[in-house]
C-alpha cells in the first residue's frame, strides 16, 4: 500500500514533471518515486568507491604475501651464505688466480643456467 505525501515544487520544476510525464507517457508519481528511489540509494560513484576498495584490498594482500616470500628468499640466500662462508676454507696463496678463474667460469654457468631457467617458468616454488 502506498501512502500519500504533498510537495510544494516550484513552477519551473512542476512543468518538467509535467512535461516529461507526457512524454514517457507516465504519472507524475511514478517519476517523482523512480527519482526518490535513485536519490535514496547509493549512488555510482559509492558503487565504485566500493568496487575500488575491494580491489585495493586484494592487491594489498597479494603485496604482502610477495612481501613474505621476497623475505624468505632473502633470508635463505643470507643463510646459504653464511654457511658457504663457514664451511669453506680460505685459499692458500699460490691458488688464488687458478680459485678465481674456476670462480668465474662457475658464475657464468651458474648465469646461464639461471637464464634457462627463467625463461623456461621453472621456478622452485611450483
Amino acid at each position: 500500500m502506498k501512502s500519500k505525501h504533498t510537495f510544494r515544487l516550484s513552477p519551473a520544476v512542476a512543468r518538467q514533471l509535467a512535461e516529461l510525464a507526457i512524454r514517457k507517457r507516465v504519472s507524475q508519481a511514478e517519476i517523482v518515486e523512480a527519482a526518490l528511489t535513485s536519490f535514496l540509494s547509493p549512488d555510482g560513484s559509492e558503487r565504485m568507491e566500493a568496487a575500488f576498495s575491494r580491489r585495493i584490498d586484494r592487491v594489498v594482500r597479494q603485496m604482502d604475501n610477495l612481501e613474505h616470500a621476497v623475505e624468505v628468499g632473502n633470508e635463505a640466500l643470507a643463510l646459504f651464505v653464511r654457511f658457504w662462508l663457514t664451511a669453506n676454507p680460505p685459499l692458500p696463496d699460490a691458488g688464488g688466480a687458478a680459485a678465481q678463474a674456476k670462480g668465474k667460469d662457475r658464475y657464468d654457468s651458474f648465469v646461464r643456467a639461471l637464464a634457462r631457467r627463467l625463461d623456461s617458468n621453472e621456478r622452485l616454488g611450483r
